[in-house]
């Protein structure tokens, strides 16, 4: 069972045993406007996105500098305070959530959303941690430059969270995750130490690449405050597609077939179910079926070019032989812009419309992209057997083989009784993702929800590894305590 399931946002706050004074000097050191203690005004941040966890806390503070999380930092570090960051709270495993006994600081990055440097020659941008990802894209576009993370959250989403939590997203098969995006970091240590890494070099060969020690660390390290960001060539053309295929190996047969076509110029290549599609032809507005026909399975596809280049009639050319090997059962490919942001639309529905059937299991698998059918052969049966009715609706992100294995409850079913067999459900899942050499999260990270799976799926000496690093850098466990290990 999902710890702290469904709890509610109007109970009473836990007397909180930090001492008065620690959250005087807080205060202090972050002025008026960079604190609150409003219950009304937190509630929304003490609660993670799919509402599995309520947190509790004295004092919400956003610091608008780094010498400020450095000084609420020091301060949490002598009395021996938990500290919990959180950028625009839209993570779904509880990694920003503090806990409920009210002993944890709450560390909001969201006034730090500055842009300090944007350099279209070298192709970086340094900004800070509160920036929106959204605000960044658009930053890189009026600089005719690209930042191509990409992600449904990313209008609300923050880039500090994005590299604590190496998000994947959308266009990971062509520019990869946000370790590949990132140059350096500029990041708050459990002591209040700042360590600035804010090197703009795609070669610095002089030791341990810390950087990649906060990257992923759910902020368990310390607190990622700015970060040096790479920039792409803005692309000159896109093009975007749809092909009907009738199994997952096929899909994986036509996307090798069309990156070999367009000259390795595909960005993104999203499978989508069935399921997934109908539901989100069912219930979203404006969302329609590309086809005639339903099929098992449908890519979506998207390719970067330059100018000067024919990329349209190359992947025309690569659709029309897949249609006639019979890979592809039907295609489409989109003729204006508008077309290829309903194809997009119908893939960013999904999680919307599956709410819509009621309770949802999630999960963020990953598995070699040559498994994948494998993993969907042993995990359909396998969690039908043990929930008779459960409907499963898969979509992700087929390059990388990240799959998010959904399970939509029965018709029909008590969505709380469904809800309950999480833990069942989810062992079940990734123990099969595991058998195929896969991962238990691709993209989404541990944070509370997977904290007690890990060490089922990780060798020991891992684990003691990834501990020992923990230590080394957190020897009292302040730094988002309860969460990864």
């Amino acid at each position: 069972m999902v710890g702290g399931l469904i709890g509610k946002l109007d109970r009473a706050m836990p007397t909180s045993t930090i001492a008065a004074r620690v959250i005087d000097h807080i205060k202090a050191a972050v002025g008026p406007d960079g604190w609150s203690d409003d219950t009304v005004r937190n509630a929304p941040m003490l609660q993670d996105q799919r509402r599995l966890y309520q947190g509790a806390t004295p004092l919400v503070v956003r610091p608008a500098t780094t010498a400020e999380v450095a000084a609420v930092v020091r301060i949490c570090a002598a009395a021996k305070v938990g500290i919990v960051p959180q950028g625009g709270n839209t993570g779904l495993v509880g990694g920003a959530t503090p806990s409920a006994a009210g002993d944890q600081i709450l560390v909001s990055l969201s006034r730090m959303n500055r842009i300090r440097e944007l350099d279209a020659a070298s192709g970086t941008m340094t900004v800070e941690a509160g920036c929106v990802l959204a605000h960044l894209q658009e930053a890189a576009d009026r600089a005719d430059r690209l930042f191509p993370l990409s992600l449904g959250a990313e209008g609300s989403c923050q880039i500090g969270g994005n590299l604590a939590a190496n998000a994947g997203g959308l266009q990971v098969l062509h520019y990869g995750t946000a370790r590949a995006l990132t140059l350096g970091i500029e990041a708050v240590l459990p002591d209040g130490r700042v360590w600035d890494g804010l090197r703009a070099l795609p070669k610095d060969n002089t030791g341990y690449d810390l950087k990649q020690l906060f990257i992923g660390s759910e902020g368990t390290l310390g607190i990622i405050t700015a970060a040096v960001l790479r920039l792409f060539p803005k692309p000159r053309q896109t093009v975007t597609a749809m092909a009907a295929v009738a199994t997952p190996e096929a899909a994986l047969a036509v996307q090798a077939l069309l990156r070999a076509a367009s000259g390795e110029r595909m960005t993104a290549c999203e499978l989508i179910s069935e399921r997934a599609l109908g539901f989100a032809v069912k219930h979203v507005p404006g969302v329609r079926d590309p086809f005639r026909t339903r099929y098992p399975w449908v890519l979506l596809v998207e390719f970067h070019g330059g100018a000067g280049s024919d990329l349209r009639g190359a992947v025309e050319a690569g659709l029309a032989d897949a249609l006639s090997s019979g890979a592809v059962a039907d295609a489409a490919l989109a003729e204006t812009q508008a077309q290829a942001d309903a194809f997009w639309r119908l893939r960013e529905s999904i999680p919307e419309a599956q709410r819509r059937e009621g309770g949802s299991i999630k999960h963020d698998i990953a598995v070699p992209p040559a498994r994948m059918g494998a993993f969907l052969r042993a995990a359909d049966p396998a969690v039908a057997a043990a929930l008779p009715g459960v409907r499963v609706c898969a979509f992700g992100h087929l390059g990388d083989g990240n799959l998010h294995y959904n399970l939509s409850q029965p018709e029909g079913a008590d969505s709380a009784a469904f809800l309950a067999e999480w833990g069942r459900m989810s062992r079940i899942v990734h123990d099969v993702a595991a058998a195929h050499g896969g991962s238990i999260s691709a993209e989404h990270g541990i944070g509370q929800l997977k904290r007690a799976e890990l060490p089922r799926y990780k060798a020991a000496v891992e684990m003691d590894l990834m501990r020992a690093v923990k230590h080394a850098f957190d020897p009292d466990g302040i730094m988002n305590p309860g969460k990864l290990l």
